[in-house]
């Protein structure tokens, strides 16, 4: 009897050691790899090719998955991921109506949540929901720091009617106050739509000095093509969201000159030296290389990219303190993010803290003009 009971401590022993040694992190993705963000999307997702299988010794799975960039989609996505598929962490979404949607299931079940596009929120209120996308409030000052620079007094802003459209809005109001610059228009139109001649027509009746554009990816070269057909020849200036191959190759000719504020990896190869974010981006760069051949680099991969990074130097710590597929270990992996101190990736520098869950600094801000059909940077 005293053998038995010793043979079958011993085996639950071992059976618990083997699960153990066979946990698994489980990262789920929310990516809007199809419908009107597409080209921002699939970006996203490339660089979920290049991530490893283990960290810290601990094999991982990078659940994978598209919200058409529909919020309800994603919301329904995130419910399967935390109670199906037990998810530890989320990296993304990659739209901010979808961040927005998600991040209240993701606090409720305890699961970190790195958002992959600007989203306002509190950290005291949403303490698990964490951000790698610079914040509008830094990229658009950024923009119009550059615009002050240039005598830019009267500004014109066009937007997605929706809220991300809103966000920029709110954010180019405050710079406008801060810089002594007015809004004299505002027009919006939907992601969908297929013109916005209506909207260039009443934006040039007011007679802005330069254009401020409240979108993102491929739809934001619609009120381009429209302000420069009806002979528009002031500045046009997007924010982060608009910087991708895809935007220069909808636009075509008439986007050349449009200038933006974007990622540092967008143009890595001409970032000094000195910046400490240009060799980890250089490094990327060459994975990516690797994978998808020399063009096509898209700076919204860096974002999935930071994600990633910011889990890995996490993780470890949270090892410690639990076993994947546990609250404990979640838990453990909120703290140690909260606890990240000049994280270099390829979007900026991350340090965080109890109040600050993004801790980007002007070093994630560079400007950039469209010249012969690129993205280059302005010195």
């Amino acid at each position: 009897m005293r053998s038995r009971l010793l043979a079958a401590t011993t085996a639950a022993g071992l059976l618990l050691a083997t699960g153990a040694a066979e946990a698994q992190i489980k990262i789920g993705a929310i990516l809007s790899i199809s419908g009107p963000a597409a080209a921002m999307g699939v970006g996203y997702k490339g660089a979920f090719d290049l991530f490893p299988s283990e960290i810290a010794g601990q094999k991982v799975e990078y659940i994978v998955r598209d919200d058409a960039t529909d919020a309800n989609t994603a919301f329904t996505i995130a419910q399967k991921m935390i109670s199906e598929d037990h998810v530890d962490a989320f990296i993304g979404p990659s739209l901010t109506a979808s961040d927005a949607a998600v991040a209240p299931l993701a606090n409720q079940a305890k699961v970190p949540m790195i958002a992959m596009a600007p989203y306002e929120y509190d950290p005291a209120k949403q303490p698990f929901t964490f951000n790698d996308a610079q914040p509008l409030s830094l990229m658009v000052s950024a923009v119009f720091k550059y615009m002050q620079g240039h005598g830019i007094k009267n500004v014109g802003y066009i937007g997605f009617s929706d809220g991300w459209g809103d966000q920029v809005l709110a954010a180019t109001k405050a710079a406008a106050q801060a810089d002594g610059m007015t809004i004299v228009a505002d027009e919006r139109y939907a992601r969908t739509d297929t013109s916005a001649q209506a909207q260039a027509l009443k934006l040039i009746g007011a007679s802005p000095d330069a254009v401020m554009m409240g979108n993102s990816a491929t739809p934001a070269a619609l009120p381009v093509v429209a302000l420069r057909q009806r002979g528009y020849k002031g500045g046009i200036y997007g924010n982060h969201g608009i910087v991708s191959p895809a935007f220069i190759k909808v636009g075509g000719a008439a986007v050349d000159g449009v200038i933006a504020v974007t990622s540092p990896l967008v143009v890595w190869e001409q970032l000094p030296d000195a910046n400490p974010i240009k060799p980890v981006a250089a490094a990327f760069a060459a994975d990516w290389a690797k994978k998808f051949g020399a063009q096509g680099m898209s700076p919204f991969a860096g974002y999935s990219y930071d994600a990633f990074l910011l889990l890995q130097a996490a993780i470890p710590a949270a090892l410690k303190a639990g076993q994947p597929g546990t609250e404990a270990f979640r838990v453990a992996l909120r703290d140690a993010l909260e606890k990240t101190h000049e994280l270099v990736g390829v979007s900026g520098v991350y340090s965080m803290s109890p109040t600050n869950h993004n801790g980007q600094d002007e070093r994630a801000a560079v400007l950039v003009e469209v010249k012969d059909g690129a993205w280059k940077a302005i010195r």
